[in-house]
């Protein structure tokens, strides 16, 4: 497989080489013979879209002369979204020599396929989901200020630098532990449609050097179809739950054995973690795990509780309003929207109550020790080991390109 790769370093100028004086080479080339060209059955022409442009200025460049083919992109209704021209977006056209439209490719604004061919003297439009080839960018950089700068530098998607972050924010504090002269590879998916690029996919393989010590990763997909990242020996790089349910502005309550309850007027332990947000921010799954509850509780109001493998479970109360599809014996995944906050039950304002529970009993989330997510499972762990082993080559590669780019 091959890689493009890439690397943010460049020469000091005083090691620049020195450069060898300009030489003029002419040469003879054959005249091409345009006439053994298939004119007849049409060319493909790629042009980009202008502010200004209407669709007759863009078929003028792209030398289609077929007043027929103007009327049907003008009056059929699934080639409407062909009018929402924005600027930058590639339209192709297959034409013959005579400039009339053979067939016709735009990728709307809504991620539809517009594809038009022509049969003989008549067109016919369909819009159906594109299917884009997936191919794998290498890409490697050097932290000299900011990880986006250096991701910026080697052109790393913003999607990809911000899962490079989450896949290794268990292990690196990227707003705090950053230092000059951290590196980083990352292998992702990138989606093509017609040789253009429209959307960065998955991290497939990563490593990042932080203060010397270094992190790999790894995306492994289970034969039940779902995938999380592995270290190089099949140890999952995630924890089993998160800290925190729900992005917060502060915790308005912690975890105590005795605090007076603004609600009830008295004294009474609040075995769980109040985090404020406003009403409608999302709450997510702080593990993977089934719906055991979901309805209205009493003081809990609105509550979504979670049953995950072993001993453990998490309450979720005083929701606005639940997530499509969370109800009694649903699956859930670590991050997935179950619901949003709200004020409903024994609130006095927007946020959401979370408990942390161990064979029912409740415990301090923000300080329990969480236990890791299981690894690659025994029966995977040899198709594991041999998808990793050239992932990994390929990052020991890049590394060494880096190290040796730099001196």
């Amino acid at each position: 497989m091959a890689f493009g790769i890439v690397a943010a370093f460049g020469f000091a100028p005083e090691s620049a080489l020195p450069a060898d004086p300009p030489q003029l080479i002419v040469r003879d080339l054959a005249q091409p013979l345009l006439a053994a060209l298939p004119f007849d059955d049409g060319y493909w022409r790629e042009e980009r879209i202008q502010r200004g442009d209407t669709l007759g200025s863009v078929l003028s460049r792209l030398g289609v002369q077929d007043p027929a083919a103007e009327f049907f992109l003008r009056t059929d209704p699934r080639a409407r979204t062909l009018y929402q021209l924005r600027p930058g977006k590639p339209v192709r056209v297959k034409s013959n020599a005579d400039g009339r439209l053979v067939a016709l490719r735009y990728l709307a604004q809504g991620g539809e396929l517009l594809d038009v061919s022509r049969d003989r003297d008549a067109f016919v439009a369909q819009l159906d989901a594109p299917k884009a080839d997936v191919r794998l960018e290498l890409r490697a950089g050097e932290i000299r200020s900011s990880l986006f700068a250096a991701s910026d530098a080697v052109g790393l998607p913003d999607a990809i630098t911000m899962q490079l972050a989450d896949i290794f924010s268990g292990d690196i504090d990227f707003y705090h532990d950053l230092r000059r002269g951290d590196r980083f590879t990352v292998v992702y998916e990138m989606r093509e449609l017609d040789g253009n690029a429209v959307g960065a996919g998955r991290i497939v393989a990563a490593e990042f050097v932080n203060k010397g010590v270094t992190f790999r990763a790894f995306l492994w997909r289970e034969r039940d179809g779902g995938d999380a990242y592995y270290a190089e020996d099949g140890k999952s790089l995630r924890k089993a739950f998160m800290r925190s349910p729900v992005e917060f502005t502060r915790i308005t309550s912690g975890f105590s054995l005795a605090r007076f309850h603004p609600f009830l007027q008295t004294w009474r332990a609040h075995k769980g973690v109040d985090f404020a947000a406003p009403t409608g921010t999302p709450v997510r799954a702080s593990g993977d795990g089934k719906v055991a509850f979901a309805g209205h509780q009493n003081g809990y109001g609105n509550v979504v509780s979670l049953q995950h493998s072993g001993a453990y479970s998490t309450l979720y109360a005083h929701l606005s309003r639940f997530a499509a599809g969370v109800r009694p014996g649903a699956r859930v995944a670590q991050g997935e929207i179950i619901g949003y906050v709200g004020q409903t039950g024994w609130a006095t304002g927007p946020h959401l109550h979370y408990e942390f529970r161990v064979n029912n009993e409740q415990r301090n989330p923000l300080t329990i020790a969480l236990p890791d997510a299981l690894p690659v499972s025994t029966a995977e762990r040899a198709s594991y080991l041999e998808r990793v082993a050239p992932l990994a080559a390929e990052l020991a590669l890049s590394r060494g390109l880096i190290l040796a780019g730099a001196e």
